[in-house]
């Protein structure tokens, strides 16, 4: 059989190695130099391949669909993954959080491992951009036979779309898959920015522009609901807040308005014990500026943060604040709110949520229940998950489920 495969990101190279293994003869048409450019530059160019967790893990870390993977992860699990990319001959390692990277910290190698691996199956690689799908009206239902490039028209028996979401548009995402699913009749979900940065109360995080806190408490509610809770590193940019677990919260965020983030600044510590603490710091500096005094309490940006919240002046002595205004101090260090005003834009997040509704693909081949011949898999489906190796190891199953099962 003869397989288009749109696309040469991350789902779709692996949709390809896996149809060319199963005998079918091969094309990948991407517009980009080169494939998996994005592939490139997740893990800040280190590549979170995927998460060596356990199924039940990994559906808890994805919010979108994960009913609809459980046939195509359960199939190619993580420790699957690993173990085929080690038989590239890429050693990899499992870091903390369970997040895996190739042991040489490269991303390219685990891209140059899957052009390798398509280049011996004798995968060809077409530098073109589809502009539509062609069918065969004649059938009932129809069928879809190649698509329309630039350069006219390329005939295949099987079109697999893996085409990716409209995020990173520099790494060659468009958005072209959502239109060329609209041709054959799918519904789209409409894409939304997820794994994003938040615009927040820039008065307060634009002075504290640069700081990264290391494993901080992190609450994410809208009105009194809590929607979304987990520990880890944060940043404090400018515009807000960014970072993975701030990432991993925008993933959450059906609307952008509504939402605040709470933050535990002494995660290890309760109340009382906190209390203390400050209660010991304050009895052995007793004649010092509060402004100094807090150096061994928290970063040097974030206390005249704190101090403007506690409503005292940095050059108040330690042996003036009252017992009223160190419990102020205790609370606002374990419930520290930033209202969220937002998201980034789409184009800034790492994955985009939406697209094909899965309502319309058999979750088991990744086919189009609406025409024949042809196929998703990856981002441009209606599924997405928190960071963490999550997204890839979708891509992963969903493209290794769609060149398993091809139908002509």
């Amino acid at each position: 059989m003869t397989v288009l495969v749109i696309g040469g990101g991350a789902a779709g190279m692996m949709a390809a190695v896996t149809a060319a293994s199963c005998g079918h003869a091969v094309l990948v048409m991407e517009h980009q130099p080169k494939p998996l450019r994005k592939l490139c530059i997740t893990g800040k160019g280190r590549c979170n391949l995927t998460n060596n967790c356990d199924l039940e893990t990994f559906w808890r870390n994805v919010p979108g669909n994960p009913r609809f993977l459980y046939s195509s992860v359960s199939r190619f699990t993580p420790q699957d993954v690993m173990a085929f990319f080690e038989g590239l001959g890429v050693p990899l390692k499992t870091e903390r959080g369970s997040r895996v990277f190739p042991v040489s910290d490269r991303a390219y190698d685990i891209a140059d491992a899957l052009v390798r691996e398509a280049r011996r199956l004798g995968v060809r690689m077409l530098e073109d951009e589809a502009r539509g799908l062609v069918f065969d009206e004649e059938e009932s239902p129809k069928r879809v036979i190649g698509a329309r490039t630039s350069r006219g028209v390329c005939f295949a028996q099987h079109v697999i779309v893996a085409t990716g979401g409209i995020s990173y548009p520099l790494t060659g995402s468009t958005g072209m898959g959502y239109e060329l699913a609209r041709q054959a009749g799918h519904t789209i979900v409409p894409p939304r920015a997820s794994l994003v940065p938040l615009t927040a109360d820039t008065a307060t995080c634009g002075a504290m522009q640069g700081l990264s806190l290391k494993n901080t408490g992190f609450k994410l509610y809208k009105g009194s609901k809590l929607i979304y809770e987990d520990f880890g590193e944060l940043l404090f940019t400018h515009f807000g807040l960014s970072g993975p677990v701030v990432l991993s919260a925008s993933a959450r965020m059906k609307d952008e308005s509504g939402y605040r983030v709470v933050l535990d600044l002494k995660p290890a510590l309760e109340e009382k014990q906190l209390d203390a603490r400050i209660l010991r710091d304050f009895g052995e500096q007793g004649n010092r500026d509060l402004g100094n005094a807090l150096g061994g309490l928290l970063p040097r940006l974030m206390i005249p943060v704190v101090m403007r919240r506690m409503e005292v002046a940095p050059s108040r002595k330690v042996n003036s604040i009252t017992r009223e205004e160190r419990l102020r101090l205790v609370s606002i260090l374990k419930r520290f709110e930033i209202e969220v005003t937002g998201k980034r834009p789409v184009e800034e997040a790492v994955i985009t949520a939406g697209g094909v509704s899965v309502r319309e693909v058999d979750p088991k081949t990744m086919a189009s229940k609406k025409v024949r011949g042809l196929s998703f898999a990856g981002e441009v489906l209606d599924v997405d998950a928190y960071t963490g190796g999550f997204n890839l190891q979708i891509a992963w199953s969903t493209g290794r489920a769609a060149g398993m099962s091809l139908q002509d």
